[in-house]
């Protein structure tokens, strides 16, 4: 169910090289979530790094959000880089399997294993 890759990158490396390698492949990042910073600002001892990019293409989304509005709640993708232990890595929870549990329609499947394609190749650039 999910996708992680560990990197040699620092965390902010991969951060910025999953930003990047999320636009060359026709995706926009819609926000980022600073979990660590924010974690650490409400006075929480977090002691790790993460970062969640939210990312979509408008033209797959509105794909989705065609065949079921409810899946607006599974929208955007996230796909996060983050520190364990000392290692970077970068993840995601694969949209197919996701959706899968959500709805049986064929079509939906169809979209969210062309997104999971482009996901991992995301992951997989920016490692």
């Amino acid at each position: 169910m999910y996708y992680v890759v560990n990197t040699d990158k620092t965390f902010e490396q991969a951060s910025i090289d999953l930003e990047s390698s999320v636009k060359s492949l026709g995706y926009g990042v819609l926000h980022v979530h600073d979990l660590g910073v924010t974690l650490r600002n409400k006075g929480v001892d977090f002691k790790e790094n993460c970062r969640v990019f939210e990312v979509c293409n408008p033209i797959q989304a509105a794909k989705v959000l065609s065949i079921d509005m409810r899946l607006n709640m599974a929208l955007p993708c996230r796909i996060s880089v983050f520190t364990e232990e000392g290692s970077t890595k970068i993840g995601l929870i694969k949209p197919a399997q996701m959706l899968a549990a959500l709805s049986e329609n064929p079509a939906l499947l169809e979209v969210a294993n062309e997104v999971e394609e482009k996901t991992i190749q995301m992951v997989n650039k920016a490692k």
